[in-house]
């Protein structure tokens, strides 16, 4: 019987418990009070519930109906924005994208990605959301936004990661540093703890170093710390620390001309090796749900930069060569 229940049930059952009078809620949605009556009653058999309680001047909601009627809205309010985002879309080029992209990627390819999607689509807008890898994967979950272009830090089950690209870890440090010389492999062993910058525990960097770094009491001394990679470039920038960075995001401190240490910035980043360690950056969607047409269509552009752009060293885009050899 539950599989009987439709929108016009939501509807209807929304409409009663907004006005708490099923002639008025009738009238607007342009019913018959018989017709509304029978689809609530539909509705509570369906359910098993009672949803209102009836006298003769007012409507009231049963507890269980009041617990049930801001779930109702949100269902009827997303199914409303998602069909007007799709008919805006077929009709005008219309819609609105909400998304999450890690630092690194907003820097390097999302800026690409939004310049040749505004000749195409000049009508669809965006929300961008600049967050940690923890509070991206709870706004997924709860519908708040589309999609996001980060790392996996709990790992939802009712998420679903797709494999981007593999970014390896390195040192930055100003070109001064003495981590910034020599030509050998740096080694983590070689580090010192105690002039480590280092990322707060709810960033997708953070918790991977912690997690994968393989270094005993090196993350528990007493260190600097930011939340951000755009807060480390004042921290570093005068000189006696360093930081352990993605290589995609050393590129914003360390553009990819002096990224070797061949060039005059005054920033240097060094892959770090023994262990060498790569973090993976996804596509995060929620499961067993669509993505709107807008959505949909700036995901395609932003997948084509992704590909296409040369990338900095240490980072390896997963699947290009794979597409590569599929247009030759």
């Amino acid at each position: 019987m539950k599989r009987n229940i439709t929108l016009r049930h939501f509807r209807s059952f929304v409409a009663v418990a907004n006005t708490g009078s099923f002639t008025v809620a009738a009238s607007q949605l342009f019913l018959t009070q018989s017709s509304l009556t029978a689809t609530i009653q539909q509705f509570e058999e369906a359910v098993g519930v009672k949803l209102f309680d009836r006298s003769t001047r007012r409507v009231e909601m049963t507890p269980e109906a009041a617990r049930f009627k801001a779930e109702a809205e949100r269902i009827l309010s997303q199914f409303d924005g998602a069909l007007s985002d799709l008919e805006a879309l077929s009709q005008g080029r219309q819609g609105h994208v909400r998304i999450a992209v890690v630092a690194s990627v907003t820097n390097y390819f999302l800026g690409d990605a939004i310049a040749a999607f505004r000749q195409a689509y000049p009508k669809i807008t965006f929300s961008l959301h600049d967050a940690g890898s923890e509070l991206v994967e709870k706004m997924i979950a709860n519908g708040d936004i589309d999609f996001a272009i980060s790392t996996s830090h709990h790992g939802f089950d009712e998420l679903v990661y797709t494999p981007l690209f593999e970014d390896r870890y390195g040192v930055i440090c100003a070109s001064t540093y003495p981590y910034a010389q020599g030509s050998r492999p740096l080694k983590w062993a070689d580090l010192d703890p105690a002039e480590y910058v280092g990322f707060t525990e709810d960033t997708g960097i953070g918790a991977f170093l912690r997690a994968h770094a393989g270094k005993p009491g090196f993350f528990e001394q007493q260190h600097d710390e930011v939340s951000r990679t755009s807060s480390l470039h004042a921290v570093l920038r005068g000189g006696g620390r360093y930081s352990i960075l993605p290589a995609l995001a050393a590129s914003s401190i360390a553009p990819p001309s002096t990224a070797k240490g061949t060039g005059p910035g005054p920033f240097v980043f060094r892959e770090l090796t023994s262990p060498r360690l790569s973090r993976e950056v996804c596509l995060i969607t929620r499961r067993l749900r669509s993505l709107s047409a807008s959505s949909e269509l700036f995901l395609q552009y932003m997948r084509d930069v992704i590909n296409e752009k040369p990338a900095p060293a240490g980072v390896k885009v997963l699947g290009r060569r794979d597409r590569k050899a599929q247009q030759s």
